[in-house]
């Protein structure tokens, strides 16, 4: 093989969400719609926000950014999840495993630095408004959304190495719809206690780390907003709770499932679905619709 190390493994079977063929249909439709929504969703507030003139600050640029990732996220794995509803066996090849693994954390690792930087473009247009023309120009903006794009390719070629050096000699069944760091590297036939502490300091800490920002970011909107409080205010606390819940859905199982050794608890398949398909579907409902400016450009495109 060209990937591995003395790998002699060429394909894993996917177990799936079930092997009851009537929760299979079921879950296919449910999957089929939500991939759907996130496709239309997604796309039509990147359309909204390129051909609306008005929608250039950095905001709406940080917004286009998160929908595009979103539907990069959820596509690699929903598609692939989708077909395999309908299928007898469940087979992937390795290198389409280890593919769909480096792109995975590749989206998601980027998607948590946006939403990072996304943070603090909040705290800073609320707490310091004189200065957010200043602190937040374009030039800023690009920089902080290459970087989100360039932490999240070093995040995943990182975790990437650490498995194509791992040797797989079976078995190769992954209890799971998709390719992910805990279930694979269980699968190799070698002494993982050290990978599998650097794989959970390195994922497991960036979700932990960028978490604990976005609380704290929103902590210091919420001090701000009580102290000098207005009528206005009501509208900031309303979007920065419904801003916290998608966080909350996002971060919380990722912080669940790579934050600990993985041998030492099974990985949990239906707390993937969450942040794999829930959250790029909230998204665009949260962060873009309950925009009055965004709505607006919609109703006029």
């Amino acid at each position: 093989m060209a990937l591995g190390n003395f790998s002699q493994v060429t394909e894993f079977i996917l177990l799936g969400l079930s092997d009851t063929r009537e929760l299979q249909i079921l879950f296919f439709t449910f999957f089929l719609l939500a991939y759907a929504m996130v496709l239309l969703g997604n796309l039509l507030v990147i359309v909204t926000v390129r051909t609306d003139p008005k929608l250039s600050s950095p905001m709406y640029l940080l917004l286009c950014n998160l929908s595009f990732i979103d539907i990069c996220c959820t596509s690699v794995t929903s598609p692939r999840m989708l077909v395999d509803l309908l299928s007898q066996r469940k087979a992937i090849a390795f290198e389409d495993c280890i593919a769909q693994l480096f792109f995975l954390h590749f989206v998601g690792a980027s998607e948590m630095f946006l939403l990072t930087v996304m943070a603090y473009d909040r705290y800073t247009a609320i707490c310091k408004p004189l200065r957010y023309t200043a602190i937040m120009s374009q030039q800023v903006c690009w920089v902080l959304v290459s970087a989100c794009w360039a932490g999240g390719f070093i995040h995943s070629t990182v975790q990437t190495l650490l498995i194509v050096q791992l040797p797989f000699c079976g078995p190769n069944t992954i209890d799971n719809y998709f390719c992910d760091v805990p279930p694979v590297i269980q699968l190799a036939c070698t002494d993982i206690y050290v990978t599998e502490w650097l794989m959970a300091s390195n994922s497991g800490l960036i979700s932990l780390v960028c978490f604990l920002v976005l609380v704290t970011s929103y902590m210091f909107i919420l001090v701000t907003i009580r102290v000098h409080f207005t009528e206005g205010h009501w509208k900031v606390l309303s979007t920065c709770a419904s801003h916290m819940m998608v966080v909350i859905l996002f971060f919380v199982p990722c912080i669940f499932i790579y934050l600990r050794p993985f041998s030492t608890f099974p990985s949990d398949k239906h707390i993937s679905v969450i942040y794999t398909v829930f959250s790029p579907v909230m998204n665009p409902l949260i962060y873009t619709l309950r925009n009055s400016e965004v709505k607006a450009s919609m109703w006029k495109l």
